[in-house]
């Protein structure tokens, strides 16, 4: 039998992402994600995995993101113990994000029974930070730009992704086949990192498909002028403005953003309130010196983030306090779906007063709070209750590095060799399917959106 693939996840939808490689008995994972979103997806996370784990011999990573990486402790709790693959940015960011989503499953289980909002007796969370910590003794840094020996005739390669501090592209050469998995893929320039770069062809190639079906926003005006004019009229009302971020990247992009909009004069001088363990976390890796070839050669390491009134919220007292601030601010907290963490409790306290405002600060995945709110719901669902939402609530793709539907072309196109298959992955049916009709027409390649649970013979 030659190589199979089999798309356990990252499949009609834009999280969960993992794929399954077999030939000649082995077996290895590309990426390992959590569903999250809607209710059917996120059940996904609970159901058994398709094979034993025992029998993955390894587990590669394209990034550090949680629909990447945070199924990882399910798969060592119950039996995977070879090694997980990554560059080291991406491990080092892997640690962060683990264990802050052990910890986070741990507090809303707790959280969950002691207020009786769950429908399970006794509330569980997916893993324990006992199960994180197992996974993380079996990471193992690759270079980038390396043919990594794999045994039995595999290799991998890792190629810069230009989506987050340590994102990669994967090739995979197995005795029979060649398959490239772009993970997600950034910009064609990113406001923090280098551009992504353009890996090897293979023969079979997985492209993500998150803005398959359309163009990113370009703005008429000056950059983020939308969100500057936002902070203005929220600090003339006395509101506070909240930036629900995703603690890795997203976070440092969003300092980045705020802190040239102080120094062009565009926005007031508020105090900035980070207030994510995780985000704090993943910030000093973003300033860690050992990366500072990852970012763009115009940043220095140290000071793309200057912010005078900059506070970080390490404690949950400080954290409560901000539920209520006393003066107009800006609070930035994860995640940036609004799915889970700190952001939560200051929704349910900041959304009810017309004098604040929320950002959303990117993609919106169907069935989270963030699409929710960006659909104008007018009460949302919050630790079992509703609240009202009259604040005033923004999306600003801008933020997005996420590659539109032009830029994922022109990655497939600079391919060499092109590819024999391609299979748009990391995406919503519409999504998934409108990057396939591109594909087949602008690129005369053979492209079909990839189906949950189907595996096909490469």
């Amino acid at each position: 039998m030659g190589t199979r693939l089999t798309f356990l996840g990252g499949a009609g939808t834009v999280t969960g992402s993992k794929y399954l490689l077999e030939e000649s008995g082995r077996r290895m994972l590309v990426d390992a994600g959590v569903f999250q979103g809607e209710k059917n997806l996120r059940e996904l996370n609970w159901s058994p995995f398709p094979v034993p784990p025992s029998s993955l011999e390894l587990i590669l990573i394209t990034h550090a993101h949680t629909d990447h990486v945070g199924y990882l402790p399910v798969l060592v709790r119950d039996g995977f113990d070879g090694e997980i693959l990554a560059t080291e940015a991406t491990c080092e960011l892997a640690e962060i994000v683990l264990r802050d989503a052990a910890f986070l499953a741990e507090r809303d289980a707790e959280h969950a029974a002691s207020h009786g909002y769950s429908r399970h007796t006794p509330p569980l969370p997916l893993f324990t930070e006992a199960d994180a910590e197992k996974a993380l003794r079996l990471f193992r840094v690759v270079d980038f730009d390396a043919d990594v020996d794999l045994g039995d005739g595999w290799t991998a390669r890792w190629t810069r992704a230009g989506h987050i501090l340590g994102s990669a592209s994967i090739r995979v050469q197995a005795p029979s086949a060649s398959v490239l998995f772009s993970g997600d893929l950034g910009r064609a320039e990113h406001p923090v990192l280098r551009s992504r770069e353009v890996p090897p062809g293979a023969e079979t190639v997985l492209v993500e498909s998150t803005y398959g079906e359309r163009e990113h926003f370009e703005p008429s005006g000056a950059e983020h002028e939308p969100l500057a004019d936002l902070i203005r009229r929220a600090a003339r009302r006395g509101g506070s403005v909240l930036i629900p971020a995703f603690a890795v990247d997203r976070t440092e992009v969003v300092l980045q953003t705020l802190t040239q909009l102080l120094r062009t004069g565009r926005i007031p001088e508020l105090p900035v309130f980070v207030n994510s363990p995780m985000a704090l976390a993943a910030l000093d890796v973003y300033r860690d010196r050992r990366f500072a070839g990852e970012l763009r050669p115009d940043l220095d390491v140290g000071g793309f983030v200057d912010l005078p009134h900059l506070r970080e919220v390490r404690s949950t007292e400080e954290s409560i306090k901000l539920n209520n601030p006393r003066m107009p601010c800006i609070i930035i907290s994860s995640s940036g779906m609004a799915t889970g963490g700190r952001v939560l409790h200051h929704l349910e306290h900041l959304l009810p007063d017309s004098r604040n405002a929320v950002v959303l600060a990117g993609y919106q995945a169907e069935g989270t709070r963030g699409r929710a709110l960006l659909n104008g719901v007018q009460q949302l669902k919050l630790h079992g209750r509703q609240v009202p939402v009259r604040a005033e609530v923004l999306q600003d793709e801008e933020f997005s590095v996420h590659a539109d539907r032009s830029e994922l072309l022109d990655w497939l196109a600079a391919l060499s060799p092109a590819p024999g298959q391609v299979f748009t992955v990391h995406g919503t049916p519409d999504s998934a399917s409108a990057l396939a009709r591109e594909i087949r027409t602008r690129l005369g390649l053979a492209a079909d959106p990839a189906v949950l649970a189907r595996s096909v013979d490469l």
